[in-house]
């Protein structure tokens, strides 16, 4: 539906719920929620419009700090985008081995990087923004995505509202990964206070040396202050040659060209499709779907059957 509206930030949430026809057992309702629809093209712009707009209305935030966060880059995409409609400086860390795009685009909004070794990945980031921010605080806001109550809240009271509007009477099965956990932690507690059961599973790599990009190995990692391991029903291992074989079904079958982390996501609602279909049951499971694969398009350190 067509509408006005007066900000790029205007036009974050109410994005679509595809069904998934072709990739899904018959009989077993499967949709992917198109996060790539939002204006930064990837669920990160609910967490960090939802950031921004909190520091700034009690001050935490102001014209003259300069916002900076760690990032493996669609969060640093929506900082970027949406600190430049709103005036507000943005430097990012990320690891030097994210693609090209995201690098490209954030820098397209007058964004500063800085890059942390990538041999060190996410966490390598998040232990130098910290360092950066010890030395200069007076400078810097830190909104720390991993650890800031507004990123869940962002999915509580847009994607988990959204979900229940659309399909509230038939939902059985939420899926989202893991990485910041903000979008499994805050949709997850918003479905949970729908009358009827659904069972909220996550996703997370098989290794702590994975190519599914966005995704975090919690065993290996620091682990985000914002996750709570008793929200989730059930967290469930993806491997990175079944994120990557599931994205290229999505483009070959269902006209979706999408991220790893969004067909590691997909891969594991399939598998609770199908399991369902087996015992002869029916269902209706929800996927989250990231962003969109033309981010990936630049080679990767990581290849799909890497040989060390």
């Amino acid at each position: 539906m067509s509408r006005r509206i007066e900000s790029v930030v205007d036009a974050v949430g109410n994005t679509p719920l595809l069904r998934l026809r072709n990739v899904a057992p018959p009989g077993v309702e499967v949709y992917a929620k198109l996060e790539f629809a939002n204006p930064g093209g990837s669920v990160k712009d609910r967490p960090a419009l939802r950031m921004m707009r909190d520091a700034l209305a009690d001050g935490r935030l102001t014209k003259d700090k300069i916002l900076i966060d760690s990032t493996s880059g669609n969060t640093g995409v929506a900082y970027s985008i949406f600190g430049a409609a709103l005036g507000v400086r943005v430097h990012l860390v990320m690891p030097s081995n994210v693609s090209k795009a995201r690098k490209d685009i954030a820098e397209a909004f007058g964004t500063e990087i800085i890059y942390s070794d990538p041999l060190e990945g996410s966490d390598g980031a998040i232990r130098l923004v910290r360092e950066i921010v010890e030395r200069e605080k007076e400078r810097y806001f830190y909104p720390d995505q991993y650890a800031n109550a507004s990123n869940p809240l962002a999915h509580y009271h847009g994607t988990g509202r959204e979900i229940l509007e659309a399909v509230g009477d038939r939902i059985t099965h939420f899926v989202a990964g893991l990485g910041t956990t903000g979008t499994m932690m805050g949709t997850t507690r918003r479905l949970k206070e729908h009358t009827r059961p659904i069972r909220c599973i996550a996703v997370e790599p098989d290794d702590a040396l994975h190519g599914l990009e966005g995704l975090k190995h919690l065993p290996s990692s620091i682990v985000p202050p914002i996750f709570d391991a008793k929200v989730p029903d059930e967290t469930r291992p993806c491997s990175t040659e079944a994120g990557w074989d599931m994205s290229d079904r999505l483009a070959r079958e269902e006209g979706l060209h999408v991220g790893h982390s969004s067909g590691a996501n997909v891969h594991v609602a399939v598998q609770v499709a199908e399991e369902l279909a087996a015992q002869g049951k029916t269902g209706c499971v929800v996927a989250i779907v990231a962003d969109r694969g033309d981010r990936y398009f630049a080679p990767l350190k990581w290849e799909k059957r890497y040989i060390w």
